[in-house]
């Protein structure tokens, strides 16, 4: 912990690395899982080759795919671009499944209602489908933001910058305090971004909390 408080300027610096590679994946793989998910949910056969090639692809160590990348585009071992496609890869993985899940949660009724209005499917989706399927999506994306996080820190072994530098130094001086700090601080900052997207999900869902407080207070009651 001594370590972590004296070298906070270092911290500081190392946890943009670390957010810049953990987010800007997770930004980009929902940009991509979003539509796609969306695409395949009502064919069976597509969703089925999707959920196949997401769930290979996820299979694939992410140090063998950093080291790999490089040689399929066209960059360098230690370019930050190779944990960004890396990661972007893995967070469509993992959200491309999920979208037709949440998806499938709308209730039938709400889609007859919406198609009886007059939303043509499109902007069915759009205006109604997704925004009710916020709730499970933002319980994916928090799996995936902790998941990113811990996963930049293995590009340390290969020389990609952020807070896992702390553990590859700390081990090669045998500095056990420095090895506890990057861990303290990767811990702190997953719980962070974890709780920062749970609370961007309640604001932009407040219906979820309007529906639910009258439950509550049945509950109660009973």
């Amino acid at each position: 912990m001594r370590y972590l408080l004296t070298h906070l300027d270092s911290a500081w610096a190392l946890t943009l690395v670390h957010l810049r590679l953990s987010l800007v994946p997770l930004v980009l793989g929902l940009m991509i899982a979003v539509p796609l998910g969306a695409a395949v949910q009502r064919t069976t056969v597509l969703r089925r080759l999707t959920t196949v090639t997401a769930s290979i692809i996820f299979t694939i160590p992410s140090l063998a795919l950093f080291v790999v990348l490089p040689l399929i585009i066209p960059t360098r071992i230690l370019d930050e671009a190779n944990v960004i496609v890396a990661l972007t890869l893995y967070t469509t993985a993992l959200l491309v499944r999920a979208v037709p899940e949440a998806l499938d949660a709308v209730p039938a009724q709400v889609r007859d209602a919406a198609t009886a209005v007059g939303y043509r499917p499109l902007t069915q989706l759009v205006k109604v489908e997704l925004p009710l399927a916020i709730p499970i999506l933002v319980a994916s994306l928090r799996v995936v933001a902790v998941t990113n996080i811990s996963m930049v820190s293995v590009g340390s072994v290969i020389g990609i910058g952020g807070l896992g530098t702390w553990f590859t130094e700390g081990y090669q001086a045998d500095k056990s305090d420095q090895i506890i700090a990057g861990i303290i601080a990767i811990f702190v900052l997953a719980v962070v971004i974890d709780s920062l997207i749970l609370l961007l999900g309640r604001a932009i869902t407040p219906w979820v909390r309007a529906t639910r407080a009258p439950r509550l207070k049945l509950r109660a009651a009973q």
